[in-house]
């Protein structure tokens, strides 16, 4: 399927020009790889970049790629640099993202075994300069074209790579956690995502629900936002419109800690299960709670059109369903803080989630020692009102919910000494000593250019 273009409300998106990874879902299933480079001569880096051009994926033509594999390039403040960028354009670039992710750990919870003397090497290290993200439909595809990313190196001493993760969907098809994930993604003004997921649902996996509808400029630089105006945008245009901001993050995931958890808090399965749902919001098979609060609901996860159909405000405004302090509730709080905020659209964010590491065995409350966890990828035109806001407050604070210094019960930088707390009548039950399910093993502020900026990136002259 190709468009050139899509228009919605008066704004038309240059889908020809968008890397698709912003605007469109991975196929399922999938197997891909995160590589990292480091740029040592900017000469072999902008020839790089002019080889990986052909097989960048658009959003116009995402679902049609050569060898039905897809891949995208994005670039750090320091990649940028080493590629010969004017300092002038440099400088156009956001504080945030110019100072990258390990120097603002504080303020995203990144603290003590999170923090980045504690990160994997090289990440959060001034040597990752570019990150590619290859995905494809099996093992076989994304060998062809990761070969493909090899012979684009080759002859360029310049540039090396420096690190690898390779993730894939788990054969359950859902996280190491036992959640589907990727249910109520935005639907981003004139990008057509609702409308191609109904056409291609059956081919390319899950179709998630979608909510309100979100101006274009609060995901891709150089459209309307939703305080009706153009964000700040790189210059020159060439380079920075139709881009966007990623944070890259790896998260180890303790399985058997978040197990043992629920077992020790619980007095059955059931209940163990029931717990796991108050903690995220929804059951492990997508249901929300606030639709489906005393059991689980698969065939209400099944249907697109009624997963994500609920609101807060109305539905449950006193969290005795989906608690306040619930996962998808801080997330993405919908209509509940109407009263306190204008609109919570100008702080959500575009997400891809991808699973690393072996699973651990059913029903073992023992961890084994395995790394396995979840590349995070965060997109949006405003890394400090969208990214950093969800973590700094409505993952790691609690009053913006009246539950104090309460934090975010899966994600959140608890230490062992925390609360979460489930409503009900006629008394509430808090379970003490939370302790961090979701340690940060590395990150990066990314920029991901157009396509045109990559051609704009692989012609400068020095």
């Amino acid at each position: 399927m190709a468009e050139r273009a899509s228009e919605s409300a008066g704004q038309v998106l240059e889908l020809e020009d968008i890397q698709g990874t912003l605007l469109r879902q991975r196929p399922a299933p999938y197997a891909g790889a995160y590589v990292l480079l480091r740029i040592d001569d900017a000469v072999d880096g902008r020839r790089m970049i002019a080889r990986l051009l052909p097989h960048v994926a658009s959003a116009a033509r995402w679902w049609d790629p050569p060898s039905q594999a897809w891949l995208s390039v994005a670039l750090s403040h320091a990649g940028l640099r080493a590629l010969g960028v004017p300092q002038e354009s440099l400088d156009s670039f956001p504080q945030a993202f110019r100072e990258g992710m390990a120097a603002r750990a504080d303020r995203l919870g990144d603290v003590d075994e999170s923090s980045p003397e504690h990160w994997d090497a090289p990440l959060g290290s001034a040597d990752v300069h570019l990150a590619i993200s290859v995905f494809a439909r099996d093992a076989e595809g994304l060998e062809s074209l990761l070969e493909a990313g090899r012979e684009a190196l080759r002859g360029l001493p310049g540039v090396q790579v420096i690190y690898r993760l390779d993730a894939a969907q788990l054969p359950t098809k859902r996280t190491h956690l036992g959640f589907v994930d990727g249910i109520g993604e935005p639907d981003v003004e004139g990008a057509g995502v609702a409308n191609l997921f109904q056409a291609q649902g059956e081919n390319y996996g899950y179709l998630p629900g979608f909510g309100p509808t979100i101006k274009a400029g609060e995901f891709v630089l150089g459209y309307e936002n939703q305080l009706g105006r153009l964000p700040p945008t790189p210059q020159p245009t060439e380079l920075g419109r139709n881009g966007t901001y990623v944070a890259f993050r790896k998260l180890h995931l303790r399985v058997a800690d978040f197990r043992r958890y629920l077992h020790d808090n619980a007095s059955s399965a059931e209940e163990e299960e029931l717990l796991a749902a108050k903690m995220v919001g929804r059951w492990r098979s997508g249901a929300p709670l606030v639709l489906a609060p005393d059991h689980d609901d698969p065939e209400l996860a099944a249907d697109p059109r009624r997963v994500n159909d609920f609101t807060y405000r109305k539905d449950d405004p006193a969290g005795l369903r989906c608690p306040m302090g619930a996962h998808i509730r801080r997330m993405n709080p919908r209509d509940a803080l109407e009263e306190t905020i204008a609109d919570v659209r100008i702080h959500r964010a575009l997400r891809r989630g991808t699973p690393y590491g072996p699973m651990l065995p059913e029903g073992q409350l023992d961890d084994d020692g395995a790394e396995r966890g979840i590349v995070f990828i965060f997109m949006g035109a405003d890394l400090v009102r969208q990214f950093e806001f969800l973590k700094a407050q409505w993952a790691n604070d609690g009053d913006f919910v009246g539950l104090g210094t309460e934090k975010d019960p899966v994600v959140g930088a608890n230490d062992g000494t925390g609360t979460f707390t489930i409503p009900r009548r006629p008394v509430r039950r808090r379970l003490k000593e939370l302790p961090r399910f979701a340690v940060t093993k590395g990150g990066e502020y990314l920029f991901m250019p157009s396509i045109r900026a990559l051609t704009w990136l692989a012609e400068l002259e020095i």
